[in-house]
């Protein structure tokens, strides 16, 4: 159980620390296409051939070649169009409840299951001891019947 824990805590620092490979300074027009959404057709930028998808297309252009960072570009675009253009929210304030709180409820239910799996394992009836089979394979005569059952043929016998 201590082994499941330390495997959920490592996994939930990994993905919390996130993986990507995004430069801050020097940003790709491909990186920042998947980063924001289109204000007509709510799909990504990269996806949307809306005009104001142009628009936003040809101002993130303009930025990067005016050497704006990521976080730079971010700030402008949700100063005219608002938070809802960030495909992904950001991570910090309210919105970092969307990032943990999928963590914690996968942490929370892989704990649950694992907890079930080990009382049911542990909950198995013991199975019943057979009853022995007489000679013919069937279960054996109950013994006061079996001793009646004598008596009468030793009657009938002598």
């Amino acid at each position: 159980m201590r082994r499941l824990l330390l495997l959920v805590g490592v996994l939930l620092a990994l993905a919390a620390a996130g993986c990507g490979g995004e430069d801050e300074q020097n940003p790709t027009f491909a990186e920042l296409e998947k980063r924001y959404i289109c204000p007509t057709c709510h799909t990504t930028l990269e996806l949307s051939s809306a005009p104001i998808a142009d628009r936003m297309r040809a101002f993130i252009r303009e930025r990067i070649a005016a050497g704006d960072s990521r976080s730079e570009i971010d700030a402008a675009l949700v100063d005219n169009f608002g938070e809802g253009v960030l495909a992904a929210p950001p991570k910090s304030g309210f919105n970092l409840l969307a990032w943990v709180l999928p963590l914690v409820a996968g942490g929370i239910a892989i704990v649950a299951v694992a907890i079930a799996l080990r009382r049911w394992s542990k909950a198995r009836p013991e199975p019943e001891p057979a009853e022995p089979a007489s000679v013919n394979g069937r279960p054996a005569l109950d013994p006061e019947l079996e001793r009646r059952v004598d008596d009468e043929l030793a009657r009938f016998e002598g």
